[in-house]
């Protein structure tokens, strides 16, 4: 068994990693780790859940160590599509970086960027940034990539997705050409194919599997329910279930009146979009890690954040737009090798438009006509009566917290 030390780690790294019991590294952080060590440009390509996370950022510690740094001038850039996942990129990198005496960043936007400000006035080694509040520090002089030795691009398939490819090119025009460069993406073609042309030089390439191979450790269903009435109805039972659970809405609109109707028979569900400020959408992430919080609506760009072990069910209450969505969205369940259900809820006029998209993912999910009060919806989804009992909006139900067997803490794991 290949350990962390055995890959070049230094022993302060491993001894963390250790004390949060993770010792046998991923497939993909033991096949990327040392070449990253060594100083390579490194192109990563795997699901959601794979050991993204330690597989780029514990060798940019290891490089950066022992050297200092300026305020204002990181030396490690870090770039990720959204809010949530920099803030867990950064907490999952804290406590290796502290043992090796380096300070980790992160500046994302919808926090005041005086907060920032002020944060860079000390010096930091690695920096975590979504490009947009990086552009708005490099603009008021705050911040400098001029001593950039080494850049990781996290989820650049929805950076391109998301539009943000010409921030992120501005971006690494500023730091030294001549600077490591690694990418991890689920998929490297398209505009990302561009970037890696552009940036990376003779870089090696490490997969985990291709993205259609994430579904392979999950369940499959098209339930089809009906009408739009019968579908909320369905929605409701299956918000009940024991466990944690992701629904998915195509809009902001969506996520809110689907919250509001989840908590007016008794769920305790939270929504987190984009239009959520930042303390709403922390107490939704902290509520669904820590188990008070059982279902979680969302849009797909704002659940791209979501690390969280134990979500036994993903529900598209409305299919997704494309393949590559539905994907991204089944990846918050069956994490790093575990088993997860994944339901999409086809109303009869959809049926023809979601077997199309399956077909394109590559998935094959069983087609079963359920009803609200049917055995089958129970028996695939865990499906019950609501308690009834209507909830107050978010933020003011500290009161009705769910019963303890829910409450199961997040487990400390390498899926990074």
């Amino acid at each position: 068994m290949t350990s962390f030390a055995d890959l070049g780690l230094p022993r302060p790294i491993v001894t963390v990693l250790q004390k949060q019991a993770i010792t046998e590294p991923f497939p993909i952080q033991a096949a990327a780790i040392p070449d990253a060590l060594s100083g390579r440009d490194v192109l990563g390509r795997g699901p959601t859940g794979s050991g993204k996370t330690f597989t780029f950022g514990l060798p940019m510690l290891t490089r950066l160590a022992g050297a200092p740094s300026r305020p204002g001038h990181p030396r490690g850039l870090i770039l990720a599509p959204t809010r949530e996942l920099a803030a867990q990129i950064r907490e999952r990198l804290e406590d290796p970086a502290a043992a090796l005496g380096l300070r980790v960043l992160d500046v994302v936007g919808g926090v005041n960027i005086n907060n920032h400000i002020r944060s860079l006035a000390r010096p930091v080694d690695l920096l975590v940034a979504t490009p947009g509040r990086a552009e708005d520090l490099i603009g008021q002089g705050k911040l400098f990539f001029d001593a950039v030795e080494i850049t990781a691009l996290d989820e650049a398939d929805q950076m391109a997705d998301m539009g943000f490819l010409p921030q992120v090119r501005k971006l690494l025009d500023r730091t030294p050409s001549g600077g490591q460069r690694l990418l991890f993406s689920a998929t490297l073609d398209g505009d990302v194919e561009k970037l890696i042309a552009r940036y990376m030089h003779d870089p090696v390439t490490h997969s985990t599997a291709p993205a259609q191979a994430a579904v392979d450790t999950m369940t499959h269903y098209r339930l089809l329910v009906g009408d739009r009435d019968q579908r909320s109805e369905v929605v409701a039972r299956i918000g009940a279930r024991e466990g944690r659970t992701i629904m998915f809405m195509r809009t902001k609109h969506g996520v809110d009146r689907q919250v509001k109707k989840l908590r007016r028979v008794g769920i305790n569900a939270q929504g987190l979009h984009g239009d959520k400020g930042q303390g709403a959408r922390t107490r939704a992430l902290e509520g669904f890690g820590d188990g008070s919080t059982p279902v979680l609506v969302a849009t797909d760009i704002a659940a791209r954040g979501i690390d969280v072990d134990d979500v036994s069910l993903v529900v598209h209450v409305d299919p997704p737009a494309e393949h590559k969505a539905y994907l991204h969205r089944a990846g918050r369940t069956a994490r790093a090798g575990t088993s997860g259900t994944v339901v999409t809820l086809v109303l009869d006029e959809q049926e023809r438009e979601v077997a199309a998209l399956m077909d394109k993912a590559g998935v094959r999910a069983k087609a079963v006509r359920v009803t609200p009060d049917s055995a089958e919806l129970a028996k695939i989804t865990g499906a019950r009566e609501p308690a009834g009992t209507p909830l107050p909006p978010p933020g003011q139900d500290r009161a009705h917290a769910q019963p303890t067997q829910n409450r199961r803490r997040r487990r400390s794991t390498g899926r990074s």
